[in-house]
């Protein structure tokens, strides 16, 4: 998983409430098991007509936001089934941060086990920053995840928090995999002490 650090974008601002994984990433595109290739098919119902043309007023199909990597959404994004289709779609396409006044749980914490940062503000500085994205591409945001702080293209700040182990994971790219691969000694050596101490598990193992 990468690291997050640091991120400076032009923000897309999908101002609707109780957007679900299925709009997100509809039913029809979760027989992969792969996490990429999903970017072309995010927001599909509402990206794309019924012919498979591009929806012009859908923010992610508008010149100022195709390149976006920050998207700042509104109340209860990724609610709905726990799909984890979801963040791989949103990471696949660009977006590596979304900003929300708040999110369903399983999707805010399927997030940082995708090196995606979701990050909750309250409403009143939550509408700064959707006023900041609806400028457009020039109304760049830089997220900076060492100091908690999402600077807008004035240069005023507001500050987030975070679980401090979430944080730790994203700023060391650590998703469940890493975490594990961190006490690869501790297993090593359990391994070890069971095939000293108990030579059979390996034949009931086997059997």
């Amino acid at each position: 998983m990468d690291k997050f650090d640091k991120l400076t974008s032009a923000a897309a601002p999908l101002n609707m409430i109780n957007v679900d994984t299925d709009m997100i990433i509809p039913k029809q595109f979760l027989k992969t098991i792969a996490r990429t290739g999903l970017g072309k098919n995010l927001f599909f119902e509402m990206r794309f007509d019924d012919d498979g043309n591009e929806v012009e007023d859908f923010v992610l199909n508008q010149p100022a936001y195709r390149d976006a990597e920050i998207m700042v959404a509104d109340e209860n994004f990724g609610c709905g089934s726990s799909r984890e289709h979801a963040p791989w779609a949103l990471l696949d396409f660009g977006i590596k941060c979304v900003i929300a006044p708040s999110f369903a749980d399983i999707f805010y914490n399927n997030c940082f086990k995708n090196g995606i940062l979701p990050i909750t503000l309250p409403k009143e500085d939550w509408e700064k920053i959707m006023d900041d994205a609806q400028r457009g591409a020039n109304a760049r945001l830089t997220v900076d995840l060492e100091s908690q702080t999402i600077t807008g293209p004035d240069g005023g700040k507001v500050s987030f928090e975070i679980d401090p182990f979430k944080k730790k994971c994203l700023l060391e790219g650590l998703d469940d995999i890493g975490l594990t691969m961190m006490n690869d000694d501790k297993i090593e050596k359990f391994e070890g002490d069971l095939d000293r101490d108990q030579p059979w598990h390996k034949i009931n193992a086997a059997q």
